[in-house]
């Protein structure tokens, strides 16, 4: 076989390959445009013992009221996209993945958020995550997790859903803008401070010289000096005002800048508490003992903005003055050494409360 020939035939060969390719793709076009969605199959990949936030008809009813279609359409016509983006703005929906299979199936996977605790304080019902995720109860949920009550305030607004942490960065960055727009606003005072001083700079510069090529005399000299006198004088309270007036004005502005900077701290300070109530729910949840005992958290914000829970436990009628959750861990330790060795031996109805705030104590009232 020649060269020319054998190059034919492999150029023959190829276009053949391209050309059932070519072919085979509008085939497959073709049957996906006839081709129709049969069913819609939905799953809550993760679906626990606690209960469920999301369900299956949940879903159904969504994409119901969303008018996108669905079973019956063309299997080129459905927007995954779409479907995916419906389910997902709800804030309990960690992830949806739709897609359809061979068989013309629709099928939508979801994989619901894993709340710590329940947040029925100030009048609102929310679920946290561990990791910091808020987001509305749903109705009817029916997931068993600790719940928080109380008067605390929370750090973002009651209809907020999604990361704390990044609603928190949101603030943070508005009030930097107001501090920067504060700065702003400080730079003409600064100039007319700058024209100011250069007013009183020329004012000390102010001379007069006695005319003798004109023949002034001592009278006329003299009364010129004392012109010059009260007009410097009158000038220098002019200067002295404007001065006062000005620097008056940025510290003003300084101090709002102050403020924001202090609503920034509380604001940390804020987020910093709500973090450590998800830790102390963890650590109530990771211990056998005290997730049984615990039967409700109470949490309070104090005057000073400081966080402060108690807790109502299942023994005994008395109520535990747990306090801030620093030294949580070591705070539990102390109250489990006093169940031991002295409420086993006292009696569980003795007290009215039990206070663990203190540091190497625990102080009792009946």
């Amino acid at each position: 076989m020649n060269r020319t020939l054998k190059y034919a035939l492999l150029t023959l060969l190829w276009l053949l390959v391209a050309g059932y390719v070519i072919w085979a793709s509008a085939a497959a076009r073709r049957n996906r445009q006839e081709r129709k969605v049969a069913r819609l199959e939905i799953e809550v990949v993760d679906s626990t013992s606690q209960g469920h936030l999301v369900s299956a008809e949940m879903v159904r009813r969504w994409i119901s009221s969303s008018r996108i279609p669905t079973v019956g359409t063309a299997v080129d016509e459905v927007d995954l996209t779409a479907i995916e983006r419906l389910i997902a703005r709800n804030g309990f929906v960690d992830e949806a993945v739709a897609y359809i299979d061979y068989d013309a199936v629709l099928h939508i996977e979801i994989s619901q958020r894993k709340p710590l605790l329940r947040l029925l304080t100030d009048g609102l019902n929310l679920y946290a995550t561990a990791d910091g995720h808020v987001f509305g109860a749903p109705r009817a949920s029916s997931l068993y997790v600790p719940v928080v009550t109380g008067s605390y305030r929370l750090p973002f607004p009651g209809d907020y859903s999604g990361e704390v942490r990044a609603h928190i960065d949101s603030r943070l960055a508005e009030i930097d803008r107001r501090i920067e727009e504060l700065e702003h606003e400080k730079y003409p005072y600064y100039r007319r401070e700058i024209e100011n001083d250069r007013d009183i700079a020329a004012l000390r510069r102010m001379r007069i010289k006695r005319q003798w090529w004109r023949g002034e005399s001592s009278e006329a000299f003299d009364k010129r000096v004392v012109e010059l006198r009260e007009k410097k004088a009158e000038l220098r309270r002019l200067y002295r005002y404007r001065s006062r007036v000005y620097r008056e004005r940025v510290e003003q502005i300084a101090a709002r800048q102050q403020a924001e900077r202090a609503a920034q701290k509380k604001l940390e300070k804020s987020y910093e508490d709500f973090m450590k109530l998800l830790t102390f729910v963890k650590i109530v949840e990771e211990d056998d003992f005290w997730r049984s005992e615990v039967v409700q958290i109470a949490a309070r914000t104090t005057p000073s903005g400081a966080l402060e829970v108690e807790l109502v436990p299942r023994s005994g009628r008395f109520t535990i003055l747990f306090g801030r959750l620093d030294d949580a861990e070591a705070k539990f330790d102390k109250l489990m050494r006093f169940y031991r060795s002295g409420l086993s031996a006292i009696g569980w109805d003795e007290y009215r409360t039990i206070d663990v705030r203190y540091r190497n104590q625990v102080v009792c009232k009946k």
